[in-house]
């Protein structure tokens, strides 16, 4: 799963104008509900892109492709495995050349917007690939939008909480995991003194995980509505500031050159009481000496407030888009209809412990699952990244910037303002503070 976004260098804006055409093996092309009125009569074949871990997850996906093509005899899907820090950069360049580019893509919702303001992906608004919209969660649907239109299906969803080791939450007579940053940080203080050995927290310095921070105080990245770049506002100072201050007081030191594994080592061994985690950490955790054997162990919560007494987190996960140059467009519909259907996530939860898009996935049986059931409410509160198609091109220099913070190599408003002048040469026509 995600380890935060890679930050890639913002493609060219390229009107392809791709046409989409009607589906190869469909007799019936007159509109987008075509495959709808005789599925069965669809036939023809796709190739479908995956980015879900190959060896823990991809055999779930491939068992639904089988379910799917029992069910459509007539359709072929070409499973591909593509791992996930190069999809984007492959499907870019298959796209813009048109040869080669998959006809349905499992890909990142914080890539929805470029790819849709490029062209590469159909909307999906009316079509059999967006069905029974009032059964998904409100986060992940959100997930879907660029300028008024849906261009992809939630697949899995996730966000950012807490995670802590309650066993040394007891032994520091800590009764419940904080509620805002500043009991983050005094709770750190009473387990340092109380528990020898352990520190409070760790903080990722990877800018994906400053965003619960940054929400906390009413800010983010930029305002795509007024074109104003806010990274640097005084809301986002407020929020650097106070996660310079967890870092300096609260925080196991971060080695910069490894910081995620180092992050996951020191909780997982019970080194570090609590993190801003994801479920994709979750497996992990539960190898390690503070919770193998014991996974009542580890809490979930959501991530502390800001002085706005929100505690937001950014909404993850996966999207099923469909390449709008597909030969196959009805069969492509009706793929990612079965994959993203109730049933199909039910079976995705069941095996790979993601959380479903769809409201009535979470059955009983499914919300067995700790980590599902942990996360679950925390959705609730989760709101969309802002929906620009650089978005993934901001994390670099925001990430570079954010460093030199927590490094003290520069102040948190000049750190900031630099981070700013980068974003405007990504955003042309944004204003800066």
């Amino acid at each position: 799963m995600r380890r935060g976004i890679s930050a890639v260098a913002m493609a060219a804006a390229i009107v392809l104008g791709v046409t989409a055409c009607g589906g190869g093996g469909s007799d019936s092309k007159d509109d987008k509900g075509s495959a709808a009125k005789d599925p069965a009569a669809v036939a023809g074949s796709i190739t479908y892109w995956d980015t879900s871990d190959a060896k823990n997850e991809a055999p779930t996906y491939k068992a639904l492709i089988a379910d799917f093509e029992a069910k459509y005899p007539k359709i072929k899907v070409n499973y591909q495995n593509v791992d996930f820090t190069t999809v984007e950069q492959k499907f870019k360049a298959a796209a813009q050349s048109g040869k080669g580019a998959p006809d349905v893509i499992r890909t990142d919702v914080g890539l929805i917007p470029e790819y849709a303001s490029l062209h590469y992906i159909a909307p999906l608004d009316g079509t059999p690939a967006l069905t029974d919209t009032g059964d998904y969660l409100a986060g992940p649907l959100s997930t879907t939008k660029y300028e008024g239109k849906s261009y992809g299906a939630p697949s899995v969803t996730d966000t950012l909480g807490l995670l802590y080791n309650k066993d040394i939450f007891a032994k520091a007579g800590i009764t419940a995991p904080p509620k805002t940053w500043d009991e983050l940080i005094a709770d750190s203080k009473t387990i340092k003194e109380k528990v020898p050995g352990v520190t409070g927290t760790y903080v990722n310095p990877d800018s994906y995980f400053l965003f619960p921070v940054l929400f906390g105080e009413g800010a983010d990245l930029a305002d795509p509505a007024a074109k104003k770049i806010t990274i640097n506002s005084p809301e986002a100072v407020k929020a650097v500031t106070e996660a310079k201050k967890i870092y300096d007081t609260s925080s196991l030191k971060v080695d910069f050159a490894s910081a995620y594994d180092n992050m996951q080592t020191s909780f997982r061994t019970g080194k570090v009481a609590m993190l801003i985690q994801g479920p994709w950490s979750v497996s992990d955790d539960l190898t390690g000496s503070a919770f193998k054997g014991k996974e009542s162990n580890l809490g979930y919560a959501p991530v502390p407030a800001g002085s706005t007494g929100k505690a937001l987190a950014p909404t993850g996960g996966h999207d099923l888009a469909v390449y709008q140059g597909s030969k196959n467009l009805d069969a492509s519909y009706l793929f990612t209809q079965f994959m993203t259907s109730s049933s199909s996530q039910q079976k995705i939860a069941l095996k790979n412990g993601t959380l479903p898009t769809r409201t009535s996935a979470y059955t009983a049986e499914v919300t067995k699952n700790p980590q599902i059931a942990g996360f679950k409410p925390i959705m609730d509160t989760a709101r969309p990244r802002v929906a620009l198609p650089q978005v993934g091109s901001l994390f670099t220099p925001l990430q570079q910037q954010y460093i030199k913070i927590l490094q003290g190599q520069t102040s948190v408003q000049d750190g900031l303002d630099a981070a700013a002048k980068e974003f405007g040469k990504l955003l042309p026509g944004f204003s800066t503070q």
